[in-house]
């Protein structure tokens, strides 16, 4: 049972209006906002069985949605650790920590639409039953390969499945593939559209046919299931959206072509900034590849407008942060996307917490029920030490969400969490600090004091 809920006081931002409403009262009962303003007051009057939060000077908005999050992932450093250096329990396990992790971050609903094994359906299935705490998910099962990899290349097996995918190889062996994931679960079919191929330089190129993708679609809208896609340049945006495919990822480097596809199929897009914004930002700190940075900055510019040019043509616009690698870590970036929407794709910051909000309650299967502060939605709501609205960026500060409501009930976001360690065998363990030349080991050379060689040392030593 869910107490009824009284916050008093605070601004509303409810999430489909672009005017925020202050000193408003909303009342929740039953895990439904029951009413707002001066009637959720006058339900209220006289009522000592009542919860109340007191939101005065701070912001009531609904709940964040991600819709771009892998749980089950576990924040590894790159594919080899993840494919290799993974169990199926020890990762169910884990998911359901980074599912606790989530929520407290205000996050009260995502779509994970890839997974290890299955961990995402069950997960899924373990919050609904109460068995584990965390965020309203979407899931997904493995995503769809073609044996080119996606963005794993080589590590990717030729047959069956490798960590999060399953290759796929003919139209028929498509079709059984997303019947069995239907069959086992999933809201969400996914596709990774474009890959990385080792002997082609550059970006990721697109590694489905259009016939492929449509029996894909077809399969999965048969089955009244949705499909999203990973496209990382504009011809796999273009032809995913000819497919039918119903969300798109990345859209990378979408050009006028491509936006027009997505226009006429009514194709959603999800751009996920937050991930290249992260190594652009903060690359060099965590030992990215510094020739990479200016790719990433380059790629969020040249997508940023396009992505605001697709805002302003009416398409549907969702935010999605790609949490759970090791450069977007559990809880800590999903707001960050909000913020990237404004400074890279013209948003306004009522525009960006509404693609985080009531535009994304679609993925959910939502529409019209969720990601709002109004009488009948269900009651997923944050209560901001802040206004949003002046500063995107507060939502993403430590400490600025005071509650977290979910389904009517108050989580605890003060009880800390543990800090856990890595489990034998689970990171990735290197041999040697440098290349271990003749030179460097016969000559009277030796490491630093403190083991680290710098750039220049290791470059150094390589070439002798």
């Amino acid at each position: 049972m869910t107490a009824t809920i009284l916050i008093e006081g605070g601004t509303v931002i409810d999430g489909i209006g672009d005017t925020p409403r202050s000193n408003e009262s909303v009342l929740i009962s039953d895990g439904t906002i029951t009413a707002v303003g001066a009637h959720a007051d006058a339900l209220a009057h006289g009522r000592p069985d009542i919860e109340r939060i007191a939101a005065q000077d701070k912001t009531v908005m609904p709940g964040l949605i991600d819709a771009h999050t892998h749980l089950s992932f576990g924040e590894p450093t790159g594919n080899d650790e993840l494919f290799f250096h993974r169990t199926e329990a020890f990762s169910a396990m884990l998911s359901a920590r980074n599912a606790r992790k989530v929520l407290r971050a205000g996050v009260t609903s995502v779509l994970d639409a890839d997974c290890l094994w299955n961990i995402g359906v069950e997960l899924r299935d373990a919050i609904e039953a109460n068995v584990v705490e965390g965020p309203r998910m979407a899931a997904g099962g493995n995503a769809l390969m073609t044996m080119l990899g996606g963005t794993a290349g080589r590590l990717i097996a030729d047959e069956g499945r490798t960590g999060y995918a399953t290759v796929v190889h003919n139209l028929e062996g498509i079709s059984q593939e997303v019947r069995r994931q239907v069959k086992y679960g999933v809201d969400w079919i996914k596709v990774m559209v474009t890959g990385l191929i080792p002997s082609v330089k550059g970006p990721e190129v697109k590694v489905w046919n259009k016939t492929e993708m449509q029996t894909v679609v077809d399969a999965a809208h048969d089955l009244s299931t949705p499909v999203v896609g990973h496209c990382r340049n504009s011809l796999s945006t273009k032809e995913a959206a000819e497919a039918g495919m119903d969300l798109i990822y990345h859209a990378s480097y979408m050009d006028d072509d491509a936006l027009e596809a997505v226009i006429s199929h009514g194709t959603a897009l999800c751009p996920t900034f937050t991930l290249l914004g992260n190594l652009y930002d903060y690359g060099e700190r965590v030992g990215t590849n510094p020739d990479l940075l200016n790719v990433f900055k380059a790629e969020l510019e040249v997508t940023g407008r396009a992505i605001g040019k697709a805002k302003d043509a009416g398409v549907r616009v969702i935010a999605g942060s790609e949490t759970g690698f090791a450069i977007t870590p559990i809880g800590e970036w999903h707001a960050r996307e909000l913020e990237m929407l404004v400074e890279y794709a013209g948003f306004t910051p009522m525009e960006a917490i509404k693609a985080a909000t009531s535009e994304a309650a679609w993925v959910m299967k939502m529409d019209g029920k969720l990601g709002a502060v109004a009488p009948g939605y269900a009651a997923d709501v944050i209560v901001v030490d802040g206004d949003p609205l002046r500063d995107i960026k507060v939502l993403a500060r430590h400490g600025a969400i005071t509650e977290v409501i979910k389904a009517g009930k108050r989580i605890d976001i003060s009880t800390p969490i543990p800090e856990r360690t890595a489990r034998p065998g689970e990171k990735v363990a290197f041999l040697a600090t440098c290349p271990l030349t003749r030179s460097f080991a016969l000559e009277d050379t030796a490491l630093p004091t403190n083991g680290v060689l710098s750039e220049q040392e290791l470059a150094d030593l390589a070439k002798a």
